[in-house]
């Protein structure tokens, strides 16, 4: 079946057209052709997007390592599988053949199996971008328990929740991280987050940094010695097409972070599917993604889709800017990748160091460049196309989410026509829908409204852990019967879409994903502050910045404004991470209210950007008068 790999426009079309008329014939063709089975499948697809209940490939039997690595095994067992590029440029990259990793995931399931871990269980993950993360990951797969890796960055606060929200038995990290010329302290963090998660029995510590740690008595071990005993032979669990293979939390708008489900049979497919065809990757190619494997790009895009297609994936420990800005395409020429796959933050960045450090490097590998985390805008698409791609090299803008797995709207490289800013048609088997505010779909082309998919695909998230009842009201309850993305978007006039940004409380800032929310409950916390408020306004590194209202307690006492400041940006930091810092933090006397309490965020957004020629009706506030001054005072 040629539909696995497509090739031109032509044949987009008309598979594209088949999956869509036939979807439940289109993905057994897909999934039966390509993939390992223990047991096949006794039914497709069943769904209901009322409950909201979807299952793929519901009967089937798998172990999804098993087609990540076991049946490469006969016909690449010496290709590498992960070109592990360290941090520091003078240090050795590794490169990990499919039989190595093959013994290497075996002895870490061993070693989890050691310490009590059953199909089932949660493992947390707070380890930095080195082999151990991706071989762990692998790991809980082969044995059914289920990962959940927490972003090595984020704080002992974010981490403590996410792990007492799944409730994980054991926690892998590592004695510490490199991040450019920095350290990062790991291990102080989860001790920190553990002082507050009772259900955690065991903690894995991986060398990296050689760094002095603290080891709690019968808790604390170190990961080598346990390796090095363990066999390197570890039968795969049978799994259910419909396990859950892991948890990864996403920001929400309100709160608490969502820990979104992804299960076995639906999500290796259509990893594999897509990473094969965005990528149009090829036997012997060299495949770069940036991203963190904390993030979902990097479950999908870094260890399941391209290790499922047998492919070479890098993993890269450090930043674009270190020794300097010309890393990224040192490693490019050094390993000769042929698809790169980095987020818009990263290239702006970039771009501002001008083209001097990219001319350096023979980039003449470069097949496709990919961009992911928000939409790319057109500066930096040009900057990318002419100086990294050289016009040679399609650009794939992918939209997709924490919560799809894998990617939705996207071009296909030498298939699809680009053009700036349009992440252009939807991927295979992806029916969108633009809504009104009327909850009326808006047929033709030229269109703009709340982004929607209106039938199932076999990697989306099938609930949040522990409530399901939230995932039916944030992602099924909006429009009747159709999956709401949370963003807006509008399709030119040849349909191709392009995505307009959120539409609820949640602001991209350099491809993460941050709800205001959890933001202003960390501000609030501080001992002079009554109220706060977060918008986001354009920036032009990160794309959005993040842009603080904060009304003070009046105590009578005049308090350094600047120091508050950097008290504010500290707690935040320690709450959530310093992604989630503040650019600009205006104090004021009042924020725009509705009569029923609701902080007026539209007003307040406008006032960031600098765009208040028109700011609405504001004499139905509360308190109109504070407009004005929040106005005269903007920074």
């Amino acid at each position: 079946m040629s539909n696995y790999h497509i090739k031109h426009l032509e044949e987009y079309y008309q598979v594209y057209r088949k999956s869509v008329r036939e979807p439940e014939n289109f993905w057994e063709e897909v999934a039966g052709e390509h993939f390992l089975w223990r047991k096949k499948w006794n039914n497709v697809l069943s769904w209901d997007f009322s409950k909201p209940e979807i299952k793929w490939f519901e009967g089937a039997q798998l172990n999804i390592t098993e087609n990540c690595i076991d049946r490469h095994l006969t016909t690449r067992a010496d290709q590498t599988a992960i070109l592990f590029e360290p941090n520091d440029p003078s240090e050795k990259a590794e490169h990990i053949t499919y039989k190595q990793l093959y013994h290497r995931v075996n002895k870490m399931a061993n070693v989890l199996k050691s310490k009590g871990v059953q199909k089932g269980d949660r493992v947390c993950i707070y380890v930095p971008m080195i082999p151990e993360l991706a071989i762990a990951v692998l790991a809980c797969a082969r044995i059914g328990a289920v990962h959940s890796v927490v972003f090595a960055g984020f704080s002992s606060t974010a981490l403590a929740t996410r792990i007492n929200d799944c409730d994980c038995k054991m926690v892998i990290t590592s004695d510490g991280s490199y991040r450019g010329a920095k350290t990062i302290d790991l291990k102080g963090i989860v001790d920190d987050a553990l002082e507050s998660c009772p259900g955690v029995e065991t903690v894995l510590v991986a060398k990296r940094i050689n760094n002095e740690v603290t080891m709690k008595d019968g808790r604390d071990e170190w990961l080598e010695p346990l390796l090095e005993q363990a066999s390197d032979e570890c039968p795969a669990e049978i799994m259910k097409a419909e396990d859950p293979l892991f948890i990864l939390y996403t920001s929400g708008s309100t709160g608490q972070p969502k820990g979104m489900v992804h299960t076995t049979a639906g999500y290796m497919v259509y990893t594999a599917y897509t990473f094969k065809n965005v990528f149009q990757y090829r036997d012997g190619d060299v495949y770069w993604c940036t991203a963190d494997i904390g993030w979902i790009t990097g479950h999908s895009y870094i260890v399941y889709g391209p290790l499922c297609n047998g492919a070479t994936t890098v993993m890269f420990e450090g930043v674009p800017s270190y020794p300097d800005f010309g890393r990224f395409w040192e490693i490019v020429q050094k390993h000769q990748v042929n698809q790169f796959y980095t987020a818009p933050t990263a290239i702006r960045a970039l771009a501002k160091q001008g083209s001097e450090l990219v001319e350096k490097y023979d980039l003449s590998s470069l097949k496709v460049l990919g961009s992911v985390g928000e939409p790319i805008n057109e500066e930096a698409w040009h900057w990318y196309n002419d100086n990294v791609g050289k016009k040679n090299s399609p650009i794939v803008d992918t939209w997709w989410q924490t919560e799809t797995g894998g990617i939705m709207i996207t071009p296909i490289p030498y298939v699809t026509p680009t053009k700036p800013t349009y992440a252009t048609l939807p991927f295979i088997g992806i029916q969108p829908a633009l809504m009104d505010e009327n909850a009326e779909e808006l047929k033709g082309n030229q269109v703009e409204g709340r982004l929607c998919i209106k039938f199932p695909w076999p990697s989306m998230a099938r609930t949040i852990w522990g409530n399901h009842q939230r995932y039916k009201d944030t992602y099924f309850s909006a429009f009747e019967n159709k999956y709401f993305t949370g963003d807006g978007a509008l399709r030119d006039e040849v349909g191709y879409y392009r995505i307009t940004g959120r539409v609820d409380d949640v602001i991209i800032v350099s491809g993460h994903n941050l709800g205001t929310a959890p933001i202003e409950d960390a501000i609030n916390e501080h001992p002079a502050v009554s109220e706060s408020a977060i918008v986001g306004f354009p920036h032009d590194v990160k794309g959005n910045a993040l842009y603080g209202y904060v009304i003070l307690k009046d105590t009578g006492e005049t308090r350094n404004h600047d120091n508050l400041r950097k008290e504010i940006n500290q707690i935040i930091t320690e709450h959530i991470g310093p992604i989630a810092k503040l650019d600009k933090i205006q104090f004021t006397q009042g924020l725009p209210k509705t009569r029923s309490g609701k902080i007026m965020r539209r007003i307040l957004r406008k006032i960031a950007h600098k765009d208040t020629s028109n700011l609405g009706d504001i004499s139905t506030l509360l308190n109109p008068e504070v407009v004005q001054d929040i106005m005269d005072n903007a920074l």
